[in-house]
């Protein structure tokens, strides 16, 4: 390029368009590293009293048995009432299943206020398939952000409670989906057409 006024001016588009490429990449990079989940050995403890409870069994029963039982984390810890919904309507199949649930805390805390905003609507048909896109949603929110993942988590589990309260009905998964990737581009994240939230 040419060391006048345009090829300076073309010269510091281009570094800023390689800058903005390397921030994307680095983004991308990062969507696919949320924090860690609890480990079993940190979980274990807290679960160990359902060793004496028949499975399946429900939420309702889970968190009567160890509600009480708070999991230790570096900066904090959690009731496993304040992770698991209260609910008759949600079954758990294993101790094995309580333990995936609690593992990622932010979408167990997230989901357990979305299954009791749809306990409220008594005829509301919250199937298996509805919670686990939902739920595949909040943990891809997680993802977006590695170091910050409560706040797209909450913004969008937020919306769902805010829709049921509204409507009287819970949203689609789609409509939630469209609503978790318009949040992201709204926060400039970057959501790929290929990503379970680029729709």
């Amino acid at each position: 390029m040419a060391d006048d006024k345009s090829g300076r001016t073309d010269q510091a588009h281009d570094a800023d368009r390689r800058r903005r490429e390397r921030d994307l990449a680095e983004q991308l990079e990062r969507m696919d590293e949320p924090r860690p989940p609890i480990e079993d050995d940190v979980l274990d403890p807290v679960i160990e009293p359902l060793d004496g409870i028949e499975f399946p069994a429900t939420s309702a029963a889970v968190v009567a048995t160890i509600g009480d039982r708070a999991i230790e984390m570096p900066d904090d810890h959690v009731p496993v009432a304040d992770l698991l919904p209260n609910s008759e309507r949600i079954v758990f199949e294993s101790t094995a299943a309580v333990r995936a649930r609690t593992k990622r805390p932010t979408v167990a805390a997230a989901m357990k206020r979305i299954v009791e905003a749809a306990d409220e609507l008594q005829e509301a048909e919250f199937d298996r398939s509805r919670r686990e896109a939902y739920e595949k949603t909040l943990r891809a929110l997680a993802a977006i952000d590695a170091t910050d993942d409560d706040q797209p988590v909450d913004v969008i589990a937020d919306w769902i409670v805010d829709h049921v309260h509204a409507n009287d009905s819970l949203p689609g998964s789609r409509a939630v989906r469209r609503q978790a990737a318009k949040h992201c581009r709204s926060q400039d994240y970057a959501v790929s057409n290929n990503d379970w939230l680029g729709i």
